[in-house]
């Protein structure tokens, strides 16, 4: 059989990069590779491998690479009409045929599908400045540039997940190797005598990290973790954020603690055998707790994360609400994407988690799309270590599109068969004008008001 010829297009991957307005630090993040193997890739130095080509895909589904062009065009065609907001989709043939007779029809079907996308994240950003009463992209305030960046990285960052992950291997998964490693930098553990202290505070002059004692075991040796990757990967972390669209120094120094953070995730969940693990045990939450160590809320959190090229594990989404349904954390590797600020959907089960703590609650649920979801949510409570301080209450959620359900162990307590529960992004995204639910009216719908007739809310959406 012939060679498939090797494939160089670093000029292209350069324009495309620059077209998407990201710098090569946040590019590489999105391919799942290092910032030096995007600038030889760039450079013309090496060829495109299948891995990086299906990252291009999955990324830029508009994007058309030169020889790849027919296969990315047929699939990004297929993806385009395949969108539950169109009508059914003619079959495959017809999609083939389209794509070879007509390429440059085809081309504009995935360039418009790609923008009422992009179309409909601008709507959340334009959402997020109504709630927040504030106007302008330079008006992010520093943990929602953070928060952006990671988003946009796709949350994998594989140079730190790479390194942490061959950090693992060599120290193993006990906190005792941790503390040695770290005494080799000139950091003892000691213990904050008084529950108020800080969870983690570095003295450098005396070459100590006091540890609050009140925290459970799994919080303090991811906090050991944190500030061993802190010292050790300082010079990959400081090439991110030095490469990062974001300027402010405080948010600058926020994305070198998330960092730090996603790289103590990835050394207490070391990549490969976390996945694997994952997956023998069907994403059970609790037995990767105890095989690994970790938080419920830390085991939800990496799984994530597990967007390494060519090793990808079941597409998730995972965030974490507070009493007042604030959407804390989030980060979504599905087609679902969050509000951008404030609350979420009330029908979502995320909220009625929060008010049970220490339960584990289910939904099949579908979004305006018709895309459906299955999920788990559960609330959780972080003690203070005294009846006069208020110990932290919130709820974690992690869920995946239904096709995944035999992969995910919590859609066994599902009866998929029944309807599914409608759910939206939040009030001011959702289109549904038959929900009793809603509490504002979408951004972009009319309303009807009729003085004479009262229904669960007093407008009628048009």
């Amino acid at each position: 059989m012939p060679r498939t010829p090797r494939l160089y297009a670093g000029e292209q991957l350069r324009a495309l990069r620059r077209s998407a307005g990201l710098n090569q630090a946040a590019m590489a993040a999105r391919l799942g590779i290092s910032v030096s193997y995007l600038s030889q890739l760039e450079s013309g130095d090496r060829p495109l491998t299948p891995s990086v080509t299906a990252a291009l895909r999955r990324r830029h589904p508009g994007a058309l690479i030169e020889s790849e062009a027919p296969a990315m065009r047929l699939s990004g065609l297929t993806a385009a009409l395949a969108d539950p907001l169109l009508p059914p989709a003619p079959p495959p043939e017809a999609i083939e045929r389209l794509a070879e007779e007509r390429p440059e029809i085809a081309d504009r079907i995935i360039t418009l599908h790609a923008a009422v996308r992009a179309a409909e994240e601008r709507l959340q950003i334009i959402e997020e400045s109504m709630t927040s009463g504030i106007s302008g992209a330079g008006a992010r305030m520093p943990w929602e540039a953070v928060r952006d960046w990671f988003h946009f990285a796709g949350n994998y960052v594989d140079p730190l997940d790479r390194a942490a992950e061959s950090l693992a291997e060599q120290l193993g998964p006990d906190e005792v190797a941790l503390v040695a490693r770290l005494a080799t930098h000139g950091i003892a553990i000691v213990a904050a005598p008084d529950e108020a202290a800080p969870l983690r505070a570095l003295d450098r002059q005396r070459g100590t990290l006091s540890l609050n004692g009140a925290m459970p075991p799994e919080s303090r040796r991811f906090l050991i973790a944190h500030q061993l990757v802190a010292i050790e990967f300082a010079g990959a972390i400081q090439e991110i954020v030095d490469g990062a669209s974001v300027s402010s120094p405080e948010a600058r120094n926020l994305l070198r603690i998330g960092l730090a953070n996603y790289a103590a995730g990835a050394l207490t969940m070391p990549y490969g055998r976390f996945r694997s693990t994952a997956r023998q045990m069907r994403h059970d939450i609790d037995r990767l707790c105890r095989r690994f160590g970790v938080s419920f809320e830390q085991a939800c959190h990496r799984l994530s994360t597990l967007q390494r090229s060519g090793a990808e594990g079941i597409p998730f989404y995972f965030c974490r609400v507070d009493m007042a349904g604030n959407i804390t954390k989030r980060h979504s590797a599905t087609r679902l994407q969050f509000a951008r600020f404030g609350g979420a959907c009330p029908l979502w089960i995320v909220h009625e988690a929060v008010a049970i703590p220490d339960r584990i609650v289910v939904q099949h649920a579908e979004t305006p799309d018709g895309v459906r979801y299955v999920s788990m949510a559960k609330g959780l409570v972080k003690p203070s270590g005294s009846f006069t301080r208020s110990p932290r209450r919130y709820a974690v959620t992690l869920g995946c599109e239904a096709e995944h359900a035999a992969d995910f162990v919590y859609a066994d307590a599902l009866d998929r068969t029944a309807p599914p529960i409608p759910i939206g992004i939040s009030c001011r995204l959702c289109p549904r004008d038959d929900c009793d639910q809603r509490a504002f009216p979408p951004a972009d719908r009319d309303i009807a008001v009729d003085p004479d007739l009262r229904g669960t809310v007093p407008y009628r959406v048009v």
